[in-house]
């Protein structure tokens, strides 16, 4: 397969295209470390696989798949990552990924199982997302039940403990709707103070940005 490697730490991105090529008997037709840089490859060298890293230091990865997307519709994804947060993994099953690869997991055979069932026409799903997944599912209360998308966005900005101040500049709304936006999230959530919303937010995964799919329209 015809791969583009998209990793920040540059290591990292070392050993996977090693063992791509000299391990697993695959082609590495570009590499990126920044959101940017890893379009303009994608774009240009149109693989027939991507290995993303989420977490990249200008932009969100799941704006990478969005637009990439939107020109290759055939490419296959997998993402690999170490964020095991449920609203990570609510927004991969989002963006319809091919694969889910678990960095904490410290083995290259995920990796390599995981290229050989997406090569096959399958998805690959780590462990660990089927459990948080499994969870998410069977708990009524799940953030993605009670929250709109436009919820789940602000609960992004609260999780980088942004003041209701900043969140009206960020979504261009007046204080008093991001302050009813923070006050009725954490009744839907039954949290009862900002601490323990923004602590929510961070465990849960609303540390990240957003894509634009998911930042929902108007103060609804």
């Amino acid at each position: 397969m015809r791969i583009v490697i998209v990793e920040d730490h540059q290591m990292f991105r070392e050993v996977i295209h090693k063992v791509c090529v000299t391990d697993f008997g695959h082609q590495v037709v570009g590499q990126a470390g920044d959101g940017a840089t890893a379009v303009s490859v994608i774009l240009r060298e149109q693989p027939d696989l991507l290995l993303l890293d989420l977490q990249l230091p200008d932009m969100d990865g799941f704006t990478i798949i969005e637009t990439v997307r939107k020109i290759l519709p055939a490419l296959r994804i997998i993402v690999i990552t170490s964020t095991q947060g449920d609203y990570t993994i609510f927004r991969a099953e989002r963006a319809g990924i091919d694969g889910f690869v678990d960095k904490n997991a410290n083995s290259l055979d995920s990796l390599r199982v995981a290229i050989e069932t997406v090569a096959a026409g399958r998805r690959y799903l780590a462990p660990s997302f089927a459990r948080a997944h499994e969870a998410r599912i069977a708990n009524p209360r799940s953030f993605d039940k009670v929250l709109t998308e436009r919820e789940r966005h602000v609960l992004t900005l609260i999780g980088q403990s942004l003041s209701d101040d900043e969140i009206a500049d960020e979504l261009k709304v007046s204080f008093n709707t991001a302050a009813t936006f923070r006050s009725r999230i954490m009744k839907k959530l039954n949290v009862r103070s900002t601490p323990k919303l923004i602590r929510y937010a961070i465990e849960h995964g609303f540390t990240q940005m957003t894509s634009r799919e998911d930042t929902g329209s108007g103060t609804s």
